[in-house]
C-alpha cells in the first residue's frame, strides 16, 4: 500500500514509451503462500510492485536530532514479457531518500531511476541487495543492513544492526489493505534496528548513532477504487514494543479500511484490523508552497487486549512535505515523529489531491 502511488506515477511518465500491447500477468497475494528467508528479503520480480523501506531518528555527536528516509522500489511495467530488447523495461527500479534536518527547517531529499541491468540497478531474488547507481541498500549474513546515498544535500552512510525479530504484519505476512480479500500486499517489518554511521549535510560530516525501522512489501493490487490516500505510522517504543497503524481513506476522509499491529518487546503481535484503530487531529499544517493542508499532529487510538491505549504523535518539525510532480509524482507529507514514549515516522498521502494508482 505505501509509496505505491508516488512510485507508478513517477514511473508511468518515465516509461510510458516503454509499454508494449502485451501485457504481463501479475499474480496476486495469497493468505496460504508463507514468509520465507532469506530468500523473500529479495526482490520478487513476477509482482507488480514492491518497496524496501527504512526510516529512523539519528542522534550527532553535538546532541542534534535528524529524521532520514531511505526507500528502494521495483516494478513490473506492462511491458510485453516475450520483448528480447535488453534495453526492455521489464523491470525498473526507484529509489529515494530524505533527510529531516531541524536546523534547516524542511526535507532535503533526492531519487534516482533506472530499469533493471546494465550493472546500474540490480535487486537480488535471494537476500536484500539492492543497487540503484551509486545508491546501495543490503543486508549481510551478520543481520546488518548497509545503506549509502550520496544526493544534492546530504550524504548517509548508514549500518542497521537488528536487535529483535523480524516482524510478520497481518496474517503471517498477508496484510489486507481493503475490504477485498485480493487488496493485499505480502508484508514483514524489522522495528529498532540500531543505527550507527556518519551523515553529511550542509557541507560538514558527522557521526551519529539512532534507531529505525525497516518494512518491505509486494503485491500486484490497486488500492480500492474509493480510496483517496492513507495514514500510516511505525513506532519503535522506548520500552522495545513496536506499533503500526495503518487507515486508507475515502474522499470524505472517513477510513474505508485499517490495519496493523502491536507488538510488545519478548512478546508475541497483536494483530489490529478495522475497529481497532483510530486517528484523531489535534493540529494541522498547511504548505505555503502547495496549499496542502496535513494533520500532522495526531492522537492515535488503539484497542489492544489489555485495553484501549493512546499516542500522541508530534512531528519533529512541521515542514515535512515532499513534492514530487517534478518526475510526475504526487505531493505529500513524510516525516519524523515522536510520542511520549517513542519514535517513528508517519506519512500523510491524497491531501493536496486523491491519488491515483
Amino acid at each position: 500500500m505505501r509509496r505505491v502511488g508516488r512510485l507508478l506515477a513517477a514511473l508511468a511518465a518515465a516509461f510510458a514509451t516503454a509499454a508494449a500491447p502485451a501485457t504481463p500477468t501479475y499474480p496476486p497475494v495469497r493468505p496460504e503462500t508463507p514468509v520465507r528467508f532469506p530468500t523473500d528479503g529479495g526482490a520478487h520480480p513476477k509482482f507488480r510492485t514492491e518497496w524496501w523501506y527504512v526510516t529512523g531518528w539519528l542522534r550527532t555527536t553535538d546532541r542534534h536530532d535528524l529524521g532520514f528516509q531511505v526507500t528502494f522500489f521495483r516494478t513490473r511495467p506492462p511491458v510485453d514479457p516475450a520483448n528480447p530488447s535488453a534495453f526492455a523495461a521489464k523491470q525498473v527500479l526507484f529509489a529515494h531518500a530524505a533527510l529531516s534536518d531541524p536546523s534547516v527547517g524542511r526535507l532535503l531529499h533526492d531519487e534516482r531511476i533506472a530499469r533493471e541491468g546494465f550493472g546500474l540497478a540490480e535487486a537480488s531474488r535471494t537476500d536484500t541487495e539492492l543497487t540503484l547507481q551509486d545508491w546501495t541498500l543490503k543486508r549481510g549474513s551478520d543481520t546488518r543492513y548497509r545503506t549509502f546515498v550520496e544526493g544534492r544535500d546530504f550524504t548517509l552512510n548508514l549500518t542497521l544492526t537488528s536487535t529483535q525479530p523480524l516482524l510478520l504484519q497481518g496474517q503471517a505476512g498477508y496484510s489486507r489493505k481493503g475490504p477485498r480479500p485480493q487488496q493485499a500486499s505480502d508484508y514483514y517489518s524489522v522495528p529498532h534496528l540500531a543505527v550507527s554511521g556518519t551523515v553529511v549535510r550542509l557541507g560538514h560530516r558527522v557521526q551519529v548513532t539512532g534507531e529505525a525501522w525497516l518494512d518491505h512489501e509486494w503485491s500486484s493490487t490497486l488500492l480500492d477504487p474509493a480510496a483517496v490516500g492513507w495514514d500510516w505510522v511505525g513506532l519503535n517504543l522506548k520500552n522495545g514494543a513496536a506499533l503500526t497503524a495503518f487507515q486508507v481513506r475515502n474522499a470524505s476522509g472517513q477510513p474505508i479500511w485499517s490495519g496493523g499491529s502491536y507488538r510488545p518487546a519478548n512478546g508475541a503481535p497483536e494483530r489490529l484490523g478495522p475497529g481497532d484503530i483510530a486517528f484523531t487531529v489535534d493540529r494541522r499544517w498547511r504548505s505555503p508552497r502547495t496549499g496542502s493542508d496535513y494533520p500532522i499532529a495526531r492522537t492515535l487510538s488503539i484497542k489492544l487486549k489489555s485495553g484501549t491505549r493512546l499516542w500522541r504523535i508530534t512531528p519533529m518539525f512541521d515542514d515535512q512535505e515532499l513534492d514530487s510532480r517534478v518526475g510526475g509524482g504526487p505531493v505529500y507529507w513524510e516525516g519524523a515523529v515522536s510520542t511520549p514514549d517513542g519514535r517513528g515516522y508517519l506519512e500523510l498521502t491524497g491531501y493536496l489531491t486523491p491519488l491515483r494508482m
